[in-house]
């Protein structure tokens, strides 16, 4: 099965330029034993930015030049595109990657809460211009609108960090790559993905409705597809998990999608048991990738799905997955990502979040968003400080596993 590919118009003989790649999924054996099931890395952390942002605003900017190349004004009236993002990083580095695949510039301005880190990477990609203005990103995105973006006339092009529909249709081309690359001819029964401001989650569930129709024709109708769309506005006892499974109008039900939060960047949470859109007051995890205040009116849409379960962990669970999938996976991901992985390796918390037990043959997979903010300093300092807090830290692969019976995987099983 293939699907359409987003390109820029260009020149005769010019090759085709796209601001993202089809990245690989591969199954993670130590995960699977943790789990007890099947787990999958889509492997977004391999992108041109080193996150999955290259693919929403790689997609953004490139309809913004279509509508510019489609445009009835000759091209030698019009002046050079000046793109212009706000993000505490990944969104700014997607830019900035995106931006010099099409030979443009791009001006950048970040929270003073941005690690230095960031800013040399930024910096180092290439871009035209990095400003440090506000404390939060919404102070930071402000400035840029109000001030920067005015001196800088028609040229200028506004990449959002995550609230638009032409962000959320790039990250949604997440989802026929997967279903591509799954091994067994079905769709995975879990996709864990994070949370911040909700554009790859609204990508995901885009994604769903749109794919699985194509994928499977025989098992999701576009009827059935629109139903998946019954809520629940229920909220537990434990304030963590939203949501309650409900009987689905096909036999074959839509995959669970699990949007996990660190404590104090949970804006979704907080909405959920608001039943409505609510805007933290500030932002106190260490995972300032998912700092933002305020999710879009789109994700607490879709977060009322029965289909889908909102989990909050802790920053401590986070950097835990992080240094683990280090030792386990060869792979660093900043805290933003790691709270992905670390339900895998808490098949507790996994069943909890699911209201079920894990099965051998579930197929879950877990969107390795990526990031680029972590070193292997990062790494260690998250163990020297967090790695109290949790029992057992020491262990390696294996705490899940049941009887210690390992689960068996076609890909990687030695």
């Amino acid at each position: 099965m293939t699907f359409k590919e987003f390109e820029v118009p260009k020149r005769e003989g010019e090759k085709s330029k796209k601001a993202w790649v089809e990245t690989p999924l591969r199954e993670s054996y130590a995960l699977s034993q943790a789990a007890g099931c099947r787990v999958f890395l889509k492997l977004e952390n391999l992108q041109p930015s080193g996150s999955f942002k290259s693919r929403g605003i790689g997609h953004y900017i490139q309809c913004r030049l279509q509508d510019l190349a489609s445009s009835p004004s000759p091209s030698s009236e019009k002046p050079q595109p000046h793109i212009f993002s706000s993000s505490g990083g990944n969104a700014g580095l997607a830019a900035v990657h995106a931006s010099r695949t099409f030979g443009l510039p791009c001006t950048v301005v970040v929270p003073l809460s941005t690690k230095p880190l960031m800013i040399a990477k930024l910096k180092a990609a290439g871009a035209h211009e990095v400003i440090q203005r506000g404390e939060t990103w919404q102070d930071a995105d402000a400035f840029l609108r109000n001030e920067v973006m005015k001196k800088a006339g028609p040229s200028a092009i506004y990449a959002p960090p995550f609230d638009h529909p032409d962000v959320w249709t790039g990250h949604s081309t997440l989802i026929p790559e997967i279903l591509s690359q799954l091994p067994d001819d079905s769709p995975p029964d879990v996709i864990i993905c994070s949370v911040g401001g909700g554009g790859l989650f609204n990508g995901i569930m885009q994604g769903l409705d749109t794919w699985l129709p194509v994928f499977y024709p025989d098992r999701y109708s576009r009827k059935n597809g629109n139903e998946a769309n019954d809520t629940d506005m229920s909220t537990p006892s434990n304030g963590t998990t939203h949501g309650s499974p409900s009987p689905s109008p096909s036999p074959y039900p839509y995959p669970t999608v699990l949007a996990v939060e660190t404590h104090g960047a949970h804006s979704l949470a907080a909405s959920l048991s608001a039943r409505t859109l609510i805007s933290l007051p500030t932002i106190t995890s260490a995972a300032t990738s998912l700092g933002a205040r305020r999710v879009t009116p789109q994700t607490l849409e879709y977060a009322l799905r029965s289909h889908v379960k909102s989990v909050v962990l802790s920053d401590a669970e986070a950097a835990r997955a992080c240094w683990r999938l280090a030792d386990d996976e060869r792979l660093m991901v900043e805290l933003a990502c790691g709270v992905n992985v670390a339900l895998c390796y808490d098949v507790g918390r996994l069943e909890g979040a699911l209201g079920r037990k894990v099965r051998r043959e579930d197929k879950v997979v877990v969107v390795l968003c990526g990031g680029s903010a972590v070193t292997v300093e990062m790494l260690e300092g998250w163990r020297r400080e967090f790695g109290k807090e949790i029992v057992g830290v020491d262990g390696l692969v294996g705490d899940g596993v049941r009887n210690g019976e390992a689960v068996p995987s076609e890909v990687t099983m030695p």
